[in-house]
């Protein structure tokens, strides 16, 4: 009697397990994507136009601030802005000398996500190269990392980093071994194409091998080749190709599953991207008034970390007063042509944006200028290519996208503007999870539920 009661549990448990898996959301980030990639058909963005025509897409999406790839990505898991969820940059603030780590570790994130909903709704979950993971409740999971050189000569190591951070452990070997083959350095590294092809391979035989109901993929070669280039560019008309040859690889996948028609697809970006010419580096700005020494570090008192398109005012001393107002009447004495490259947000005007609450104050800068970190040379250098980090509201350019297709979606819908925390109550309703968020689920977006 007791085997025949657990033959029925077992049936009854495996049936529940089967009906929650039924519904899968792939989410694609492609770093740096801009709306005209997929509006514009001079962008060659055949099969993301494709899911567009036949699902629905924004005509831009707001980001967090700072524009960046970690906060970005941390609010489209969570469904909350930086202020909350904890991640404010790409990297920990670090007055005494930047060590070139990121915020890798999904134990920073303050707030609850799809990752953990869907793991207390017992759904299986997947990620590749996605920003904040090392130790996240992700079933199959290759997280975004890299190990830093120790010695010199020595180099960054992201695919001993990638086999390092693998869960479980055996899953790097396991899509070397069905997916992608045997990395060489030239397969890991953002400087070779093949890393976005890799990263859909890897993805693809996760999608089909295991079928998630939750996967979410980072691909970052337009991102990469935009800093070079700027907004355009051989190498990123090439990797903008490129990007939609890895949607198309890892939709593929859902179908050599045979679980298309229970999948909704959602691709978007962190961020737009900004031709620079010139840079502004306010820690030179702070030497000269003494409160940063490049020289001796650890006697510093304030310290601007840079974010590409802004820069944030940290204190040694919240409760120096002095220092604080001796900045804000330096950068009212500079030259009217620097004041005009960028714009001062207070604190309350910091608090609004969403931004890093431990900063006294954040500059955003107007487009063709960005921010560096240096505390010494010349306060303002000429630079090329491109960037982001910009205020979200300043200016369109910085605004990703979004295209949505798929199990669930409504065919035709438009959404003039939507935000990055928007995505996460999406993905809560496909999945049906329980996820608090700030965002809004757009009811337009949703498929009437068949009778």
């Amino acid at each position: 009697m007791k085997k025949i009661i657990t033959l029925i549990t077992l049936i009854w448990f495996s049936a529940g397990y089967l009906s929650a898996q039924e519904n899968h959301v792939v989410l694609i980030s492609i770093d740096g994507l801009r709306p005209e990639f997929y509006l514009d058909p001079q962008w060659s963005m055949v099969n993301l136009r494709q899911g567009m025509q036949k699902g629905a897409y924004a005509e831009g999406v707001r980001g967090s601030f700072p524009t960046v790839t970690y906060p970005s990505h941390t609010t489209m898991v969570s469904g909350v802005l930086p202020a909350k969820h904890g991640i404010y940059y790409n990297t920990p603030v670090e007055p005494l000398g930047i060590t070139g780590k990121w915020f890798w570790y999904y134990k920073d994130i303050k707030v609850p996500t799809i990752w953990t909903a869907a793991k207390d709704a017992g759904l299986t979950t997947a990620g590749v190269s996605w920003p904040v993971t090392v130790g996240a409740p992700i079933n199959y999971n290759l997280p975004e990392y890299v190990i830093l050189p120790q010695g010199k000569g020595e180099k960054k190591d992201e695919i001993k980093a990638m086999s390092q951070e693998s869960n479980p452990p055996a899953l790097f070997q396991e899509v070397q071994d069905y997916a992608v083959g045997k990395f060489a350095e030239y397969g890991a590294t953002i400087d070779y194409y093949t890393s976005d092809q890799n990263k859909s391979r890897m993805a693809a035989y996760i999608l089909r091998r295991y079928k998630p109901a939750f996967l979410a993929v980072h691909i970052a070669l337009v991102d990469h080749f935009e800093h070079e280039q700027g907004r355009d560019g051989d190498k990123v008309r090439s990797a903008v190709a490129g990007a939609d040859v890895a949607v198309k690889t890892i939709m593929d996948a859902a179908e050599a599953a045979g679980i298309s028609k229970n999948t909704t697809f959602i691709i978007t970006g962190d961020h737009g991207f900004v031709d620079i010419h010139t840079q502004f580096k306010p820690n030179v700005m702070l030497a000269k008034l003494g409160l940063y020494d490049d020289a001796n570090k650890d006697a510093w008192k304030a310290y601007f970390q840079q974010s590409g398109g802004s820069s944030f005012l940290h204190l040694k001393d919240p409760k120096d007063k002095a220092s604080l107002e001796k900045i804000k009447q330096a950068l009212l004495q500079l030259p009217e042509g620097m004041q005009r490259m960028f714009h001062v947000l207070d604190k309350e005007a910091l608090t609004k944006a969403q931004g890093d609450p431990n900063a006294f104050m954040a500059l955003a800068a107007n487009q063709g200028f960005s921010f560096g970190a240096s505390a010494i040379g010349d306060i303002i250098a000429p630079v090329s290519g491109g960037t982001h980090g910009y205020l979200p509201t300043d200016f369109k350019e910085i605004q990703t996208g979004f295209v949505a297709f798929g199990k669930g979606i409504k065919p035709g819908t438009v959404l003039p503007l939507m935000g990055q925390e928007d995505i996460a109550p999406l993905i809560a309703k496909l999945l049906n999870l329980n996820l608090k968020t700030d965002g809004v689920l757009y009811p337009g977006l949703l498929a009437p539920a068949k009778k």
